[in-house]
Order: structure tokens, then sequence, then C-alpha cells
């Protein structure tokens, strides 16, 4: 006679026994046959595929990452550029001013060498000379200095020579005379002076 225990086991087994076989018949269906060599070559083929499809998608990102670079570059360029256009600007704000001011600077000094005859002139010179100097002094104030010239050595430039001569009392190659004065803005050359030069 057979007890519960024993038919328990027994449908146990049968379930195993059924469970296996299932899996093997699904694993013969996925399978192909061997001895065709279908599934190898096509697992090669998938293989190769992948293969291109991973160098391919490489040479993008390394292309990407060139292009990146390359514009990272650019903008950085752009950017230091820009500021050094800002500090340019601040630092030679006062050019064109002082490029305007110059004729009316030269116009004043021509005016204060003017010899005065009587009372009347000499106030009057004394007035300009004042209103030279304190346009003079608002220049400075910008970074506008004038050229040093006569006694110096001739510098093309920051000399504009219009006349040569033969000179003993000064070395060669070096100013004479100052025609009109070189100003400079810090360390640009607003007008270079005109002189004559020692031979």
């Amino acid at each position: 006679m057979v007890t519960e225990e024993q038919n328990n086991e027994r449908n146990e087994s049968m379930q195993a026994e059924e469970t296996e076989a299932n899996v093997e018949a699904t694993f013969a269906e996925e399978t192909p046959v061997s001895g065709e060599g279908e599934s190898v070559e096509q697992f090669q083929d998938a293989a190769e595929d992948t293969v291109e499809k991973i160098a391919e998608l490489e040479a993008k990102l390394a292309e990407m990452e060139n292009r990146y670079l390359r514009l990272h570059a650019d903008f950085e360029n752009s950017r230091r550029r820009a500021r050094l256009d800002l500090e340019a600007a601040q630092k030679y704000r006062a050019q064109g001013l002082a490029g305007d001011l110059l004729q009316a600077l030269d116009n004043f000094e021509r005016a204060t060498k003017i010899e005065a005859d009587n009372e009347q002139t000499k106030t009057l010179l004394q007035g300009m000379d004042m209103v030279y100097k304190s346009i003079l002094e608002a220049l400075k104030k910008e970074g506008v200095e004038p050229i040093e010239a006569v006694g110096k050595e001739f510098d093309p430039h920051l000399h504009q020579a219009v006349m040569q001569v033969e000179d003993e009392n000064f070395a060669s190659n070096s100013v004479v005379e100052e025609f009109q004065k070189g100003y400079m803005l810090k360390d640009r050359v607003l007008r270079p002076a005109m002189v004559k030069v020692n031979q």
C-alpha cells in the first residue's frame, strides 16, 4: 500500500522530470542544429558589426571632443581679446581728446613766446600762460607727457627729423633743436617731436 508521503514524493519527482524536459525542449528550439555552423557565423557577423559600430562611435566621440576643445580655445581667446581691448580702451581713453588738444597747445605755446611791449599785453599773456599750464596739467593727469628732445639722442620712434645740421656743440645723431613738441600718452606716442638733428 502506497502512503501519502510516498505519493507526494512521486508527484514531486514527476514534476521535476517534466520541468527538465520542458527546458531541454526550449533550448533545442532556440539553438540551431550543430554541424550547420550558422550560429557561429551569425555570432561572428554580429560581433564584427558591433566592433565596427564601436569604432565608428569612438571616432565620432573623438571628433566631437576635438571640436569642443577648439570651440573652448576660441571662446577663451575671444574672452582674452575682449579683456585686452577693454583694458586698452580704459588705458588710452584720453587719446582722442588729447590728440584734438595738441593743436590748441601749439597755439598757446606760440602765443606765450610773444614779447609784451605794454602792461595790458603782459597781463593777457600771463592769463594765456595760466590757461596753457592748466591744460597741460589736466592732460598730465590722464598720462600725457611732452617728449624730451633737445640734447637727447635721436629716436625715430619719438622724433621726426625735418632737418640735419653739423654742430660741434652737439654729439653726433643728437637733437639740436625742436620745432614742434611731441607728446606721449603713457607708453604710446601721440605725436612725435619735430626736430633738427646733428649729423
